[in-house]
């Protein structure tokens, strides 16, 4: 019985023990390029209030009964499709949830590119139309 409970949890632990926690100028660095700079700390702060910078965020069911995944939270209703490719990004969202997040981000430029920021409520309940001085990143570059 102690070794069954001891195998949960490590099981339940195992994604937040090897997550990858970005740094601000770390994933900036990482966004450089690929989004305008002058942007970024739109960026930033949508990533903080979405996954807290965590590559490996699932997050709890939504009212619609999906889920989103990983530092973006990329909804599994439209933009990837649970155990197989699919959606419009055409990935499994399990691809999401690791510390490669190289296609989380061609994912999120697709979303931004059809909705801009307005697609991620962590951006529109905190982000849009306020000060973002704290997620200013000219000392990371």
């Amino acid at each position: 019985m102690k070794l069954l409970i001891l195998s949960i949890l490590i099981f339940a632990t195992s994604n937040q023990i090897n997550a990858k926690i970005y740094t601000k100028c770390e994933l900036a660095r990482k966004l450089d390029g690929t989004f305008s700079r002058n942007k970024l700390p739109d960026w930033m702060c949508l990533v903080k209030h979405e996954s807290s910078y965590n590559s490996r965020t699932k997050g709890p069911k939504n009212k619609n009964g999906s889920y989103d995944y990983g530092i973006f939270q990329i909804n599994d209703k439209y933009w990837c499709k649970v155990g197989s490719a699919g959606g419009d990004c055409n990935i499994d969202c399990g691809k999401f949830l690791n510390d490669d997040i190289t296609d989380d981000i061609t994912c999120a430029k697709k979303i931004f590119n059809r909705h801009g920021f307005e697609a991620w409520y962590g951006w529109k309940n905190n982000c849009k139309g306020k000060s973002l001085d704290a997620y200013s990143v000219t000392e990371c570059f």
